[in-house]
Order: C-alpha cells, then structure tokens, then sequence
C-alpha cells in the first residue's frame, strides 16, 4: 500500500490589497497556518510522502524571512515532501528556489526537482514523474516526458504537474500550460497529481486537482482540500479522500432588497457569520430612510464579527417614504432638494453621490426636528 497527501497552490506570500491591512495580514498569515496543519495531518496519519503540485510561492520575489517560515512549517513530518515549481514560482535560473537553496534552509527531506525527471522513494515503493515548470508560460505539454520516463519495478507511478488540463476545466479558454486529459493512461500513470485549478476536481479516477488548501478568492469550486490518496499495488485504482484543512470560508453574496422584510432576512443572514467568515457583499434595491440605516447597522455589526468583509451598497438607491417626506416637510424648499436628489440617484455617474446627500439630508432633517434639538 502506498499512502501520501497531495496538495498544491499554497501561494505563499499573496498579498490581499482589496481588504483592510489588519485583514490582510491575517489572511496572508493563514496561509503559513495551513501548511502546518498538512505537516501534521500527514505525521498524523502516517502517510509515505507529501506531494505539492506547484505554486508553494505566489510570486519570485517572496522575502527570505517568507522562504524560511515555509520551510519552518513543514517541520512536523519528518518524511519526504517532493514539491515542483508552477507557473507562480517557476523554476528560472534565478528564483525563489535558487534563493531557497541559497539560503541553505531547504531540509534534506524535501525534493524539488527543477528539471523534468523521476523522484525514487523506494521506501513508499512510489516513484514520483516531476514536471515542474520551467518558464511561467508555455503552449507545450510538459507532461508529455511522462510517457516515456521509465520507473524502478514495482514502483506505483505518480505524475506531478501544474498546469491546465485541456478542454476540462470551467473558464478556461486557450489555457497557457496544457496537460492532455489522457496523460495518466498514456504514461501508465497509477495517479496523476495537479495543481493550478484553485478547486478540489476529480477530472478521472486516477487524475485529481487538490485545489489550495487555504480559500483566497471569492468562488465556490471546493478549495480548502488536501487529498488523502492510497494505491494498494501498482495498477490498482487509487483511493482518494478529501480532508478539509483550510480555515476561512469566502462567500461573494449578491442580494435584492425592496421591503423591509428583505433587508430583515438578509440582516439575519449576515448575523449568523462567524470570525471564519470573509463575505463579498453587494446589495442592490431601493428602501426608504427606516430600512437603509438597519441594514447599514447589520453590516456593520457583520464586520465585527467576521474575518473581512467587502461591502458595496452603492446599488442600493433610497426612496423616501410618506413618513420620510413629512420629515423632510416636503412642501417646502428642503423637498425640492430631497427630489432633485432622489431624480439624481437614476444617473449611474451620480447616483453615489446623490444617495449619501439625500441620505445626510434626512438624517439632519430628523435631528433638527427631534425633541430638544437646538433651535
């Protein structure tokens, strides 16, 4: 039986720049976090090896303190890690490898091949056919070695790679990087490991993209994965687990609101978020005065209580009422601006600024007419 996990993207050093900075860095931090949980699920579960499919890093130009922190991360299983560059981190005459390796904090456990070849790990009777990346871009299957690298006897054969398998993945059109979608069969691979498609997807029994292990953008393809896989002998059919490992869930929420009752249903979503959550929020309608500010309540109580949050309510257009208009006195010159500003809000161009203006509009009408305002 040979038993390993496979992963990949780890993306190492992504920058988050559309969130706040406290957000950010936990984000980006999160992302060494789960490295250490694969780390320990693999001592955990005793597996033979870890398999990482390329993009450890997000960028070459990742800081040194970065290079070794990753490394740090892994100290938990004390077994062989093969890792392959991608198409983030590809392996050019001068990368983030070669400062990896420079640097001298590349543990002897850890293979990186840099050039197309076979990784022998006779203890876990395997023999991993590395394809990693060699220039961020190219038309060429790099896979296509696979067919005839030879392998010790005996060996179960598993491919690594980083790239697109053709015609198979969603939103991907003339994709850079290519894998035929037959390579496991055609190098009589027993599992092909993949990485570069963020989401956990089976494209054959034998062929698997692990997805990133930490969720970084808003999709819902199934990231947050490693892949638990065990091929009894060679030939055999592999069997693959998905194991959850990632911490934040991102949601993108697009919502409707014209009565109050919606805003109320989705204020009652947003209340049910957690400190895992990272939500994407656009909302869209037209409420009166009463209805906008509970919603602008609930996200800002949602914000407290999750990891981000990015609203937009910029679609969301206010329409005074009968009650909003009273307070308005709406006969009067106040009332001719709170309607220019309502027209206001129809034009695309306008529509921000005339909302925040009828909306600080009624909010000082309220207030000069409350109780004991100042005269």
């Amino acid at each position: 039986m040979t038993h390993f996990l496979h992963t990949a993207d780890w993306q190492i050093g992504r920058q988050y720049g559309q969130f706040e900075t406290d957000d950010a860095a936990m984000l980006a931090e999160a992302r060494f976090d789960v490295v250490a949980r694969i780390a320990a699920l693999a001592a955990e579960r005793a597996v033979d090896a870890v398999l990482v499919a390329g993009d450890v890093f997000d960028t070459q130009g990742v800081s040194d303190r970065s290079i070794r922190r990753l490394f740090a991360a892994m100290t938990a299983y004390a077994g062989p890690w093969v890792m392959i560059a991608g198409n983030h981190d590809a392996a050019l005459a001068d990368s983030v490898w070669s400062r990896a390796m420079q640097l001298g904090c590349i543990p002897a456990n850890v293979h990186i091949p840099l050039r197309t070849g076979v990784v022998d790990l006779p203890q876990a009777s395997m023999a991993v056919l590395a394809a990693p990346l060699t220039q961020r871009h190219t038309y060429d299957d790099v896979t296509q070695a696979f067919d005839s690298l030879e392998s010790a006897p005996g060996r179960v054969r598993v491919g690594l790679a980083h790239g697109s398998v053709a015609g198979r993945l969603p939103d991907n059109v003339d994709a850079t990087n290519p894998i035929a979608p037959d390579r496991a069969a055609r190098a009589r691979l027993d599992y092909l490991a993949l990485g570069d498609w963020h989401g956990c997807l089976s494209i054959d029994e034998r062929t698997w993209y692990a997805g990133t292990p930490e969720q970084d953008r808003f999709r819902g393809n199934e990231p947050g994965h490693v892949l638990d896989v065990r091929i009894a002998a060679p030939g055999a059919m592999p069997q693959v687990e998905r194991v959850a490992v990632g911490r934040y869930r991102w949601s993108a929420w697009t919502e409707a609101v014209s009565l109050p009752t919606d805003a109320q249903a989705l204020a009652g979503r947003m209340a049910a978020l957690r400190s895992e959550d990272v939500l994407r929020l656009d909302v869209q309608g037209h409420v009166n005065m009463e209805t906008w500010e509970a919603l602008q309540r609930a996200v800002d109580q949602a914000a407290a209580q999750v990891r981000a949050l990015l609203p937009d309510l910029s679609g969301l257009r206010l329409e005074p009422d009968d009650a909003d208009l009273a307070e308005l006195r709406a006969s009067g010159y106040v009332g001719e601006v709170a309607a220019q500003l309502q027209a206001m809000q129809g034009d695309t161009a306008q529509a921000a600024v005339a909302g925040e203006a009828l909306r600080l509009l009624l909010r000082f009408q309220r207030e000069s007419v409350a109780p004991g305002a100042a005269k």
